[in-house]
């Protein structure tokens, strides 16, 4: 797989064409922990959360020390973030 392609057309916004190269890699390679790290990122780009967990969370399960470890940890501390003094002023 060529990460710096991905993260290429990522930092380009071309989230789909990064999405069909990981997905055709993937096809053939279901235990790379890096490929389901870096869709787990365009997912995020994208606003699906729901996505970015499960694909970082793949990542993981694959290889517990995957850089999806710590991009994880980031997404579930933003969600289970909360400020009381936002909501009562």
């Amino acid at each position: 797989m060529d990460s710096e392609k991905i993260n290429r057309l990522i930092a380009e916004n071309n989230l789909e064409k990064a999405l069909a190269y990981i997905d055709e890699w993937l096809s053939n390679h279901s235990k790379d922990d890096k490929a389901y790290y870096l869709k787990g990122l365009v997912f995020w780009k994208q606003g699906n959360w729901k996505l970015t967990i499960e694909n970082y969370l793949k990542a993981i399960e694959i290889n517990p020390n995957s850089p999806a470890k710590q991009a994880y940890e980031m997404v579930m501390n933003i969600i289970n973030f909360s400020n009381p003094d936002l909501y009562n002023p």
